[in-house]
């Protein structure tokens, strides 16, 4: 007498042969989640430290420098990296709204407005990370031949000073134009004066 297969037993089978099938994809999915959750972690807890962050900064600036030194080219990576960091130089010294296409409130230019600190377009946490992650990015760069694009590189240095110069002249510019500076260090005073008695007698009664 020939037993019939049960839809459970079938149904069992199938679910067996599918989660074997698709369990390395899901390890694999897992491993990417907890890594990604990991360095999440190591970032959110970097954020106070705001010096020891900018030298190893520094030090990773430092490392690829001496790559594109010993090797003696890679410098159209180089050339990109400058531009890419004029463009985050700008982000980071430019407020969040732009007071020449806003007719909201604005940073204070007078003793009689607000204290509103200076909100950037581009936190320093972001710039640093930014700025951090374009230079391991550009020394990995650096060991495939591919980019090692033969140029000469004082016409590179060249452009590159001169987007600078122009740039960070419009930059200031903007600045005296609308009369912020890009750093807040606390609330303060625009007049210089301390209110007086008479005026506080005068502002209770």
């Amino acid at each position: 007498m020939e037993t019939v297969p049960t839809a459970t037993a079938a149904t069992a089978e199938d679910f067996s042969s599918s989660s074997s099938s698709t369990s390395p994809t899901a390890a694999i999915s897992r491993w990417k989640y907890n890594v990604s959750r990991r360095y999440q972690h190591l970032l959110d807890k970097s954020v106070p430290h705001v010096l020891h962050r900018w030298v190893v900064c520094l030090a990773v600036v430092s490392i690829y420098a001496v790559r594109v030194y010993l090797v003696q080219g890679f410098y159209i990576i180089t050339y990109g990296l400058g531009i890419y960091l004029l463009n985050l130089l700008m982000g980071f010294l430019s407020p969040q709204i732009d007071p020449e296409y806003s007719d909201g409130p604005t940073l204070p230019t007078r003793g009689s407005d607000e204290f509103r600190p200076f909100v950037r377009r581009l936190p320093e946490f972001k710039f640093w990370y930014c700025v951090t992650r374009s230079f391991c990015i550009g020394f990995v760069l650096t060991f495939f031949s591919a980019f090692d694009v033969p140029v000469f590189w004082p016409i590179l240095l060249f452009y590159w000073l001169m987007l600078f110069t122009l740039t960070m002249r419009r930059q200031i510019m903007h600045m005296i134009k609308y009369r912020y500076v890009p750093f807040s260090l606390g609330k303060q005073r625009y007049d210089g004066k301390r209110p007086s008695s008479s005026d506080a007698m005068s502002t209770e009664d």
